[in-house]
């Protein structure tokens, strides 16, 4: 007979509120880049549960260098072989991540 182990109920809502967070999270970056105060890089990362190191290990960009790139000012003169580096890591196509279209 198979069932719930203990605890289940614990794990389970503990699971609920992280998963609520990163949601909270997604949509914060979101709004960021909508106010313009982050680039759309912000996002994504956000998006695809990453972090800094992660983000450097799949590009080959340095942390500096990726926190550089969320601002707005530095992403929008991001050459395009950059952008669309980034565009792989995060599953997207480069005019998504250029003009952040996300649902």
């Amino acid at each position: 007979e198979t069932g719930l182990s203990e605890g289940w109920e614990v794990k389970s809502a503990a699971l609920d509120k992280a998963w609520e967070e990163i949601e909270r999270r997604t949509e914060e970056a979101k709004q960021d880049v909508l106010d313009g105060k982050v680039s759309p890089i912000a996002y994504f990362i956000e998006l695809k549960l990453m972090d800094l190191p992660v983000v450097a290990g799949y590009t080959g960009f340095r942390k500096w260098q990726i926190k550089r790139h969320k601002r707005v000012r530095v992403f929008k003169k991001l050459s395009e072989k950059k952008l669309q580096i980034y565009a792989d890591v995060f599953e997207v196509s480069l005019d998504d991540l250029k003009n952040f279209n996300v649902k």
